[in-house]
């Protein structure tokens, strides 16, 4: 092969993976939107942020520790969720501004992405899918932070 046809064939080839590289981070970014829009939809009190980052047919499920300390199974719908975001902070529980929303992407495919959201609340783990071209949350599976170990 001449060497001019080899500098061009490294060069398609760099610009092909850097275009990849493009793509891919403007996807995990949005991944991290809908993520985002979710907590700090709650935190903001905006439920129409919900509405962005949420598919209206998603499942959420967790544990929250009552009173007592034991743990509670509990379960919600999309309009639940919504209404969550319309109350959870209405009398300032956190400071938007300083309250935890650490995002961690823990697998991501073109079509799909698993997510782990540590928030005032406990530890959210979100599945992703990639509808229209709009990443949504589909399922939430939660847990309050652990009792402190004694």
């Amino acid at each position: 092969m001449k060497k001019w046809m080899m500098a061009v064939t490294v060069a398609a080839a760099v610009a092909t993976l850097g275009a990849g590289r493009v793509h891919e981070s403007a996807e995990r970014k949005a991944v991290e939107r809908a993520v985002l829009d979710y907590v700090e939809g709650i935190y903001e009190i905006r439920p129409e942020w919900i509405d962005r980052g949420v598919a209206t047919d998603m499942a959420k499920r967790g544990f929250g520790r009552g009173p007592d300390g034991a743990y509670r199974e509990s379960k919600m719908t999309f309009a639940q969720l919504r209404r969550l975001a319309m109350n959870w902070n209405a009398r300032g529980r956190v400071d938007p501004k300083t309250a935890k929303k650490q995002v961690v992407i823990l697998d991501m495919l073109d079509k799909t992405a698993s997510v782990k959201l540590s928030a005032a609340w406990g530890v959210d783990y979100m599945h992703l899918a990639k509808y229209n071209g709009e990443w949504k949350i589909v399922n939430v599976l939660w847990q309050a932070d652990p009792p402190a170990a004694q």
